[in-house]
């Protein structure tokens, strides 16, 4: 091969796997960037995650990029390995549809209306309408479809250069020797693993088998193992994506090498053992694009149809090759606090993933807030540690949520994720605080038993008023915001509104007891505490509203907001400012 021929080669790799990737990253972004989120949410039953795995790779065109993506759920807890395990044969199964893309590029010469359909005619015309609908759409998704035709195109032209580069081999007699070497199913699996561990692709791989069936000098002999070693060359870009991940992380990506074994095992046990036997004819057949795509797919197929049903038994030898030495997550930590770094790749899995957490947060928040108040009536130790240790928690979540967020709006992110993210970031540091509020009340209640301070009667009536009211508050907060709910969220002002007003009036009723002598001064001072965090809490829910209803109309000002629907009161906030009276009065 000259040296021409070889820059020429090299330059149709690079183009293939470009315009694959481009492709692929298209199709992903006119599906909405919500395939990964399918994966995750709907995964059942062996034939259901099978089903799913295969139709996600077809269309991302990567069974590594899938198998990766399910290496991170595993890591994450949000899947078991068990689960994964059929998702990663669909993946295996899902990666050969590239090689029938490939073969349009086998298309043309037949004269007359057929030349239409010629690699070089397609090619022309696709990436015309690609970039034109690239430069000049307004529409976010006619532009991502103008990314796909462009990838289309130049995967296409890429494989053309590819098979006129080593178009000139077919008469060169190393090549030709070569080649022959393959015939033996060692070498050829060993060459096929070596090809396809450089490359970190089995797509590409295959796809460069085809361009060299283009000379016409691959044959059925010699294809057959180096599809096979392909395979087992796929395993290398998960296994390596596994590298820092936990026990069953690293398990998951040991699926698809213990998988792609088996497989070969198989086929070489039964195949060349049968071909011992019969002497098939087919051997020396030459191959073709197509028929190269035909055994890819036909292998891969009978491969995980045979070992769909042998979940358990995958699972209790890669549960066996990696051994648990106790180096998963700290049993105390909450599984929805492990932000899966893997997931920064796919922006639709780390929104979900911190929706997740954010989602427990809030929660445990709205848990500590209700613990604290209890501990105002009903005091013990232990209530007290709980208050402390889940105040940590939630200061951990805030922590992580933090940084992994600021690290999700590096990536390039479509709108809906970028108001997802806002109001992530917007909220959390609310959520917070309203557990360090509870922190707080959960001290003023130590210090009332240890220094045995009793609140008078009323101002227990009335402080039980307020703590519904701030119950209720939160409790429309936390559900709001895990529902998405708007129309939830705008009772929260109203609401927020008139907890301000109790506590005004509380505090009014405080110093009429004090004057009258039914309270002493540390009395005073613990109970002004308490409506102080109360107050503080509503706030904090308020702001949480707030960010919700501001970023769903695209804009953030809180406090032009804030001014607004005080100085324009509408005749909902009234209504529902009046319920709330109504319901909550001392």
């Amino acid at each position: 091969m000259s040296i021409a021929n070889l820059i020429s080669l090299l330059s149709g790799i690079a183009l293939f796997l470009f315009g694959m990737a481009l492709m692929g990253d298209g199709l992903k972004k006119v599906a909405g960037n919500k395939l990964e989120v399918i994966l995750f949410r709907l995964t059942g039953s062996p034939l259901k995650g099978f089903l799913l795995g295969t139709g996600v790779t077809a269309v991302i065109q990567s069974s590594s990029a899938t198998s990766v993506m399910v290496v991170g759920f595993v890591n994450s807890g949000m899947m078991r390995v068990r689960q994964a395990i059929s998702i990663v044969m669909g993946a295996i199964l899902g990666t050969s549809i590239t090689g029938w893309i490939i073969c349009l590029s086998d298309l043309g010469g037949g004269g007359g209306w057929i030349d239409l359909f010629s690699t070089a005619t397609l090619t022309g015309i696709i990436s015309v309408v690609g970039i034109v609908l690239r430069m000049f759409s307004k529409s976010q998704t006619k532009r991502h479809i103008g990314d796909i035709l462009m990838g289309f195109a130049v995967l296409m032209f890429g494989m053309s250069a590819m098979s006129g580069a080593v178009s000139p081999l077919r008469s060169d007699p190393t090549f030709l020797r070569i080649l022959t070497t393959f015939s033996n199913p060692m070498l050829g699996i060993l060459f096929g693993t070596l090809f396809t561990c450089v490359l970190q692709s089995a797509s590409a791989a295959v796809g460069i088998l085809q361009a060299l069936a283009s000379t016409g000098v691959i044959d059925f002999s010699m294809a057959l193992p180096i599809i096979m070693g392909i395979a087992i060359g796929a395993a290398v870009p998960v296994l390596l994506s596994a590298i820092g991940a936990n026990v069953d992380g690293k398990r998951t990506a040991m699926v698809y090498l213990v998988v792609e074994v088996a497989g070969v095992v198989f086929w070489a046990a039964v195949f060349y053992l049968a071909n011992a036997v019969f002497r098939f004819d087919f051997m020396d057949m030459p191959m073709t694009s197509v028929s190269i795509a035909f055994v890819n797919t036909l292998f891969r197929f009978v491969k995980v149809v045979i070992l769909l049903p042998f979940t358990d038994v995958i699972e209790a030898v890669v549960n066996a090759l990696v051994k648990d030495k106790g180096e998963g997550k700290n049993a105390n930590e909450p599984a929805a606090m492990h932000l899966e770094e893997r997931f920064l790749q796919h922006p639709a899995l780390a929104i979900e993933q911190s929706r997740i957490t954010i989602n427990s947060m809030a929660a445990e928040a709205q848990e500590n807030l209700a613990e604290a108040v209890r501990l105002l009536h009903h005091y013990s130790d232990e209530g007290y540690r709980t208050v402390v240790e889940m105040e940590q928690v939630v200061d951990r979540y805030e922590d992580r949520l933090g940084s992994y967020l600021v690290k999700l709006t590096g990536q390039e992110l479509s709108s809906k994720q970028n108001e997802d993210a806002s109001k992530f970031l917007h909220t959390i540091s609310d959520f917070e605080r309203i557990s360090d509020h509870a922190l707080n009340i959960a001290q003023t209640a130590k210090e009332m038993r240890e220094k045995s301070i009793v609140f008078s009667d009323d101002a227990l009536r009335e402080l039980a008023v307020l703590e519904s009211a701030l119950a209720e508050i939160v409790h429309i907060t936390v559900n709001a915001f895990i529902r998405n709910d708007l129309s939830l969220a705008s009772r929260v002002e109203p609401l927020e509104e008139l907890i301000d007003d109790l506590c005004d009036e509380l505090k009014l009723h405080h110093v009429d007891r004090l004057q009258k002598g039914h309270c002493t001064l540390l009395n005073g001072f613990l109970f002004n505490d308490l409506l102080t965090n109360y107050e503080r809490v509503a706030d904090h829910c308020s702001n949480i509203a707030v960010a919700m209803i501001e970023l769903e109309s695209d804009s953030f000002d809180t406090h032009e907001y804030l001014s607004s629907i005080k100085e324009m009161k509408s005749d909902t906030y009234e209504r529902y400012y009046e319920e709330y009276s109504q319901q909550y009065h001392l």
